[in-house]
């Protein structure tokens, strides 16, 4: 993928039909803890109507989710969101958000499936949730990025990086996930980073 097609990336408003010219279609998927924003992400950068899963949350879920954090949360992702962002004339983003509750872990697995890298979402103020997010990922050799969804005043990214135990080739970035031009720019640096991964494949493979 050439590194200049990701700032063509141009999400718009409204219903925008799929152009007849689409010929690759690239998975990308949102992880991270419950309630860090995944949901709002997909619903803030799609260029067409977001396929949600949300369901309100009862007190019976109460008694298994951890709500740490999110007390005020009344709604949940009950298995998948889905949204769409053209890159060019021939290629396409479709963005699968993860639900975040350990009780829906196991369909994680089947997400990951065909995906070609994964953006990890972190609250600051509960870094550990993301911990089995990236545990994962590195299980399966998925490339993936961070970005860290601001919620207000918290550590710098270095400490994150910390915390998270991030390789320096893991690329950490901070985000709005309410805002449309700020997830574009992580989508961005993911498909910058994933890039980048490739042209380093294909110059090991050119070494004698």
């Amino acid at each position: 993928m050439p590194s200049n097609a990701s700032e063509r990336i141009t999400p718009a408003p409204g219903r925008t039909p799929l152009a007849a010219t689409i010929g690759n279609a690239l998975k990308i998927v949102i992880v991270g803890g419950f309630g860090v924003g995944k949901t709002t992400m997909v619903g803030a950068v799609r260029e067409m109507r977001p396929l949600s899963t949300e369901e309100v949350m009862t007190q019976a879920g109460a008694e298994v989710d951890d709500l740490r954090g999110v007390r005020d949360k009344r709604t949940t992702t009950a298995a998948f969101d889905f949204g769409r962002i053209t890159v060019d004339a021939t290629r396409v983003l479709y963005l699968f958000g993860a639900p975040g509750q350990k009780r829906f872990w196991f369909l994680w697995e089947q997400l990951f499936i065909g995906s070609l890298g994964a953006v990890v979402l972190v609250d600051t103020t509960r870094v550990e949730d993301s911990w089995y997010a990236i545990d994962r990922l590195e299980h399966h050799g998925t490339p993936f990025i961070v970005a860290v969804n601001r919620f207000g005043p918290g550590p710098d990214l270095e400490r994150v990086r910390g915390a998270l135990d991030l390789s320096d080739d893991v690329p950490l970035l901070e985000c709005d996930a309410r805002r449309r031009e700020s997830g574009r720019d992580v989508l961005i640096t993911l498909v910058h980073h994933l890039a980048s991964m490739e042209r380093a494949r294909s110059a090991l493979k050119e070494t004698p």
